[in-house]
C-alpha cells in the first residue's frame, strides 16, 4: 500500500551518487507512489536536490527554472573530456605565473548575461537520447550556445593550480563548462575538481537533510516534521485564500475570472497565483491570461 504523502524534501546529495539513485531511495523509504527531482546534479557533485513526492511532482516545473548557487574548485592546467575530475585528460598545460589581478579580471569577464555551449557530457537530449550516451559512443553532439546569467561570481581562494570560487546563476548554467571556459580564457585550460550546490530555487543546503538523516527521520517522525508542504514550497508565489464558492468552482473545473480571484498589488505583478484553503492546503495553481479577464489552470489538487 502506497503512502499518500505530498510535499517536498530537500536532500543534501552525497558524492558519487546519481540523482536518480537519490530519488529511488526516497521513494523506497516513503513507500511513495511517485517521486521526482527538480533539477539533476552530476554524480561527482554534492548538495541540494529538491525531491517532489506524489502530487508535488506536478509542481516540479516551478522549481526547474529557479536560480542556483554553487561552490566549486577549479583545477587549472588540465582539461578533461567531461570538464570535471571524472573524465579523461585531453590536454595538460604548464601554468605561467598568473597574478591574482589577472585571474580576478578573467573571472569578472564571465559575469552578467553570457553565451554558454552545453557540454557534450550532459543529460540534454538529441533525438531523444541524452548527450552523454552519444559522447560515450564516440559521437559527441554539439548543442548551440544559449544565454545564461551569472549574477555573482567571486573567488574565495587561490592556491594554484586550484581556484576555489562561488557562483550564483540562472537555471541551465553548467558550472563544469564555466570552469573550462575560464581555464581557456586564461590560456591554460581547466576542469572542475569539486562541486557543491548551495542553493536551488531558494532552498539552501543549510536546511537540507543527508539521505541517512532523512531515512532515520522517515522511520520515526511524521512526514511534515521534515518535509515542506506544497503551498509553502511555492514561497515566492502570491496566494489567494479560497472560500466555499471558489473551492466549488475549482473542484468542478469552472473557468476562473478576475471576479473570482481579484487582482491585488502582489498578484498583478506575477504570472502565477496559488489558491489555498484556510488550512494552507494547496487547491490549485492558476496562470494569468494577459489578454483576457480570466485565468488558466496549471494544476488542480482536489
Amino acid at each position: 500500500m502506497f503512502q499518500e504523502h505530498h510535499g517536498l524534501l530537500i536532500i543534501d546529495k552525497p558524492i558519487n551518487m546519481t540523482s536518480a539513485s537519490v530519488v529511488s531511495r526516497v521513494k523506497r523509504s516513503l513507500n511513495a507512489r511517485k517521486v521526482g527531482h527538480a533539477g539533476t546534479l552530476d554524480p561527482f557533485a554534492t548538495g541540494v536536490i529538491i525531491c517532489c513526492v506524489n502530487r508535488a511532482t506536478r509542481l516540479a516545473r516551478f522549481f526547474l527554472g529557479g536560480d542556483k548557487k554553487y561552490r566549486a574548485l577549479l583545477h587549472l592546467g588540465i582539461e578533461t573530456d567531461t570538464q570535471d575530475a571524472t573524465g579523461k585528460i585531453i590536454s595538460e598545460n604548464q601554468l605561467r605565473n598568473y597574478t591574482e589581478t589577472e585571474i580576478q579580471a578573467v573571472f569578472r569577464s564571465f559575469t552578467g548575461p553570457i553565451e554558454q555551449v552545453p557540454p557534450a557530457y550532459s543529460a540534454l537530449k538529441h533525438q531523444g537520447v541524452p548527450l552523454y550516451k552519444h559522447a560515450r559512443r564516440g559521437k559527441p553532439i554539439q548543442k548551440p550556445a544559449r544565454q545564461i546569467d551569472i549574477f555573482d561570481l567571486h573567488i574565495d581562494e587561490i592556491q594554484l593550480p586550484h581556484v576555489r570560487f562561488e557562483v550564483a546563476c540562472s537555471a541551465g548554467t553548467y558550472i563544469r563548462t564555466l570552469g573550462a571556459d575560464i581555464g581557456r580564457a586564461l590560456g591554460c585550460g581547466g576542469h572542475i575538481k569539486e562541486l557543491r550546490r548551495l542553493e536551488s530555487s531558494g532552498f539552501s543546503v543549510e536546511n537540507a537533510m543527508t539521505l541517512e538523516v532523512f531515512e532515520k527521520r522517515s522511520d520515526t517522525e511524521s512526514f511534515f516534521d521534515y518535509a515542506v508542504g506544497m503551498a509553502d514550497a511555492l514561497k515566492n508565489m502570491p496566494e489567494w485564500i479560497a472560500r466555499r464558492r471558489l473551492k466549488e468552482s475549482i473542484v468542478n473545473g469552472n473557468p476562473l475570472t478576475y471576479k473570482d480571484v481579484p487582482l491585488t498589488k502582489k498578484t498583478a505583478a506575477e504570472r502565477f497565483i496559488k489558491i489555498i484553503d484556510s488550512n494552507r492546503n494547496l487547491l490549485a495553481v492558476i496562470e494569468r491570461n494577459q489578454d483576457q479577464d480570466k485565468y488558466q489552470y496549471c494544476c488542480v489538487f482536489n
